[in-house]
C-alpha cells in the first residue's frame, strides 16, 4: 500500500494511512486478540493450546463418524457400514460429523485464549455476508470451469460411471445442497479459523508465525483426509495452503469457506449424477490420484488469484475515498 505523501505536505493536507475495509468492531476484543496483527497471526495462547486445538477436533470428527455411521448401518441394514461406498446417510453422518468438529474447533481457542469467535471467523473487521456471497459466485464458475476440463481432458479420473437419476440420486442430491455446506464450513473453522492462527501463535515475528499457521494447518488438513496416495495427498495439501492463503489475503474465513462449499457441494453433485443411479465411492488408498489433478491445482490457484485481486481493489477503493474525505475543506 502506497506510503502517506510527502513529508514537506502540511499534517492538515498529508492523507492518513490506508483505513481497512471494515475497522475493529468494538467489543471484540478478548485477552488474547492482537488486532494490530494480520488474520492468521492475530491471536495469543499458551504454547500448549495448539496442540489440544490440532488433537482434539479430529478426534471428536472420527468418534462421532463411527458412531453415526453405526447406526446407519443398523438403520439400512448393512453388512459393513465402514464401506467406502457413500449412501445418503452415510453423506449427512460425515457431513454432520465434521459440521460439529467444526464448531468444537472454534470453540477451543476462544476458551483457552480467552478470544471472542467471531475474531475466529474475521479479524479486525466483522464477518461480511456479501462478501461469502460474491465469493460463492466466483468460487462456482471457477470449480465449474474445472469440472468441464476433468471431464474433456480425463473423464476415467474422477471414477465417473454413466449420468443417470433414480431415487437414490435424489436423495443424495438433497442431502448435498443442504448438509454439504455445513461440512464445508466445519472444515474452514476447523483449520483456517482454529488450527491456522493457534499454531501460527508458537511463533512472535509475523511472517515466520504465518507461514508457520500456514504450513501446519495444510497438512493437518490432509492428514485428516487419510489418503495415503501422493497425487491426493498433495492435492489436500495444497488446497489447504491456498484456502489458508484466501483467509490471510480477506482477513476471515469467508472466501475460503465459499469456495470450499462450492467445490464439495458441486463435485459432489456431479459424482452423484454420474454413478448411474447408485451410490458413489470416495476412495483415497495409494495409486488413486493422478496428474488431472493439476487441473484441480489449477483451479485452487485462480481462486487465491480473485481474492488478492478483489481484495486489492477494495482497500485501494476505501484508500481513495478516506483520502478525498481527509481533503474536503
Amino acid at each position: 500500500m502506497p506510503a502517506p505523501g510527502p513529508d514537506h505536505q502540511s499534517p492538515a493536507t498529508r492523507p492518513s494511512s490506508p483505513p481497512q475495509a471494515a475497522g475493529p468492531v468494538p467489543g471484540r476484543r478478548g485477552a488474547g486478540v492482537d488486532e494490530s496483527r494480520p488474520f492468521g497471526a492475530h491471536i495469543r495462547m499458551s504454547w500448549w493450546g495448539p496442540l489440544v486445538v490440532l488433537v482434539v477436533p479430529p478426534v471428536v470428527m472420527v468418534l462421532l463418524q463411527v458412531l453415526f455411521f453405526q447406526v446407519v448401518g443398523v438403520i439400512e441394514g448393512s453388512g459393513d457400514p465402514m464401506s467406502a461406498t457413500f449412501t445418503p446417510l452415510k453423506l449427512l453422518a460425515v457431513n454432520l460429523s465434521v459440521g460439529i468438529a467444526g464448531v468444537v474447533a472454534i470453540l477451543l481457542p476462544a476458551r483457552l485464549a480467552k478470544v471472542p469467535w467471531r475474531g475466529l471467523i474475521s479479524s479486525p473487521r466483522a464477518f461480511d455476508g456479501r462478501r461469502l456471497a460474491r465469493y460463492l459466485l466466483g468460487a462456482a464458475l471457477l470449480v465449474s470451469a474445472g469440472i468441464g476440463v476433468v471431464a474433456l481432458v480425463a473423464p476415467e479420473s474422477p471414477g465417473w460411471v454413466a449420468f443417470g437419476v433414480s431415487g437414490t440420486t435424489i436423495l443424495m442430491l438433497v442431502v448435498t445442497v443442504l448438509t454439504t455446506p455445513l461440512q464445508s464450513v466445519g472444515e474452514e473453522l476447523m483449520f483456517r479459523g482454529a488450527v491456522l492462527p493457534a499454531a501460527a501463535s508458537w511463533v512472535c515475528a509475523v511472517r515466520p508465525a504465518l507461514a508457520v499457521g500456514l504450513v501446519v494447518s495444510s497438512l493437518a488438513f490432509a492428514v485428516v483426509h487419510g489418503s495415503g496416495d501422493p497425487w491426493l495427498f498433495g492435492y489436500y495439501t495444497l488446497i489447504g495452503v491456498a484456502t489458508g492463503l484466501m483467509a490471510i489475503i480477506s482477513r476471515g474465513i469467508e472466501a475460503p469457506a465459499a469456495f470450499h462449499i462450492a467445490n464439495n457441494v458441486l463435485f459432489s453433485s456431479v459424482n452423484t449424477l454420474m454413478a448411474d443411479g447408485g451410490s458413489y465411492v470416495i476412495d483415497r488408498s495409494t495409486d488413486t490420484g493422478d496428474a488431472a489433478l493439476l487441473i484441480l491445482a489449477a483451479v485452487n490457484v485462480a481462486m487465491v488469484a480473485l481474492v488478492w485481486a478483489r481484495e486489492r481493489r477494495t482497500r485501494m477503493a476505501a484508500w481513495n475515498e478516506h483520502r478525498t474525505t481527509r481533503q474536503d475543506p
